[in-house]
């Protein structure tokens, strides 16, 4: 469960760790941390238990996006990158080849 604290905005380059348990060969069941880094392009239900953000990055020249829950128990941390000037609350734009770069900051 991440921190309610964290203020995730449309714009935001993020890094979200997630815990994901998989098989070995021998069938043992093994746990590790995999993180999705893109740009949150949506953030929905505010501060609600129900609240999601919308993650997307192009990987290998196709655009890959994930909704994540914010309350979702395997989520282990939500890493800032950078902040992008957006005048939008939902970026669906940057789904159809938005030419243009985002200006963005590097967040410390």
């Amino acid at each position: 469960m991440v921190e309610t604290k964290l203020e995730l905005k449309p714009g935001m380059t993020v890094r979200v760790y997630q815990k994901i348990k998989e098989l070995n060969s021998k069938g043992e069941e093994k746990e590790r941390v995999q993180y999705f880094e893109g740009i949150i392009i949506a953030h929905k239900h505010g501060k609600e238990i129900g609240a999601t953000i919308t993650v997307r990055k192009i990987s290998e020249g196709i655009g890959v996006e994930k909704i994540f829950p914010l309350n979702l128990p395997t989520i282990t941390k939500i890493e800032i990158k950078k902040q992008a000037k957006v005048k939008r609350a939902k970026l669906y734009f940057l789904r159809s080849g938005y030419k243009k770069k985002l200006k963005e900051t590097v967040v410390k």
